[in-house]
């Protein structure tokens, strides 16, 4: 009598596995974004101590192109795969995001060589140009009476990476 009962399971579930995949028995084709759809996502950037750096949450989600390169590398190639709906993880080294920080990025100015108007504090953002180059954002990372410390490496040089990803919608498919 058990040996009927569970043959009766088995015609059970594959009767429902039938009807739930389709008459046919083939799986429906599910949209998976490519290198060059265009994407929403929604994501949180989080460090090695669990402190969120960025988010889209409570905002409009990131809208971009997968292979333009407007984003980290590895962020990109995350999201390739992916279908409507799908959430993932990615960790990804100081290395393939910002890189490490860097020493000689630290740069000591005497004050007198700051416009008299600023009063720089530890943490203050400010803009930098040199002689013949662009304008590159520093950051006020000590301050004494006679020079100011700045940071020029980016926020989050050496730092690890991890984001949490969903795919929102697929824009446009390449």
């Amino acid at each position: 009598m058990m040996k009927n009962i569970g043959i009766i399971l088995v015609g059970i579930l594959l009767i429902g596995g039938t009807l739930i995949n389709g008459c046919g028995g083939e799986v429906e084709n599910v949209v998976q974004a490519k290198n060059g759809d265009t994407v929403k996502v929604d994501y949180t950037g989080t460090l090695d101590d669990d402190t969120v750096f960025d988010t889209s949450i409570g905002k409009e989600p990131l809208e971009f192109t997968i292979g333009e390169g407007r984003l980290l590398p590895a962020f990109e190639q995350a999201v390739i795969g992916m279908g409507l709906g799908e959430s993932t993880t990615v960790k990804i080294p100081a290395d393939e995001a910002y890189g490490p920080h860097h020493e000689d990025m630290i740069l000591v100015m005497d004050r007198d060589e700051l416009p008299e108007y600023l009063e720089p504090e530890v943490g203050q953002w400010l803009r930098v140009s040199q002689e013949g180059e662009q304008t590159i954002a520093v950051k006020v990372i000590d301050v004494s009476e006679s020079s100011v410390t700045l940071d020029a490496n980016h926020p989050l040089a050496g730092e690890d990476l991890t984001f949490e990803i969903q795919l929102v919608e697929i824009v446009e498919s390449d």
